[in-house]
């Protein structure tokens, strides 16, 4: 009768482990499909705020604690570690030299998993009234809902070129 008992006990947990073995792939690739949508969403509607003229972007998106690269042989390429590090240097210089604020004008966004990878094409008025257009390709690694990683590509002479040319507005 044990026997009998230990035998149908088995023959069950076999059924319950043949019968979930089929969902725990969906489910994983499930989970792998809501970070890839959520981080998506994420970086798109922060770009979607700052084309309508929105300025938190970075601090919408970056980790307080980011590692942003700019990509490039120019003056500004490099690295940038932390949020504050990143604007205080790479950001803030180029916008005080600016009469209006680059805006994106185009996107196009691709995410798999914790990457989000975003080509866009933005423009600006420099202070000196010389429009700034440029092409960017930025690569983001997400966690938790912000960008802890970042490569930035983009064409770093007309970038560099208002760094260079227009003198940086007091504060």
């Amino acid at each position: 009768m044990m026997q009998s008992i230990l035998s149908l006990i088995r023959s069950a947990a076999l059924t319950v482990a043949l019968l979930t073995l089929p969902i725990l792939p969906t489910t994983q690739a499930q989970a792998s499909q809501d970070v890839t949508s959520r981080n998506k969403q994420i970086v798109t509607e922060a770009f979607d705020a700052w084309a309508a003229g929105g300025q938190s972007f970075f601090t919408d998106v970056l980790s307080p604690e980011v590692n942003w690269r700019i990509e490039g042989s120019g003056p500004s390429a490099g690295l940038f570690r932390g949020r504050e590090t990143f604007l205080e240097q790479a950001v803030r210089p180029f916008v005080s030299r600016l009469s209006k604020p680059v805006t994106p004008v185009s996107k196009k966004i691709w995410a798999d998993g914790d990457h989000v990878i975003i080509n866009w094409e933005g423009v600006a008025v420099a202070a000196d009234g010389v429009p700034y257009s440029n092409s960017y390709a930025w690569i983001f690694h997400m966690r938790d809902g912000k960008a802890v990683e970042v490569t930035a590509f983009l064409d770093l002479a007309p970038y560099d070129d208002v760094l260079r040319r227009v003198p940086a507005k007091s504060n």
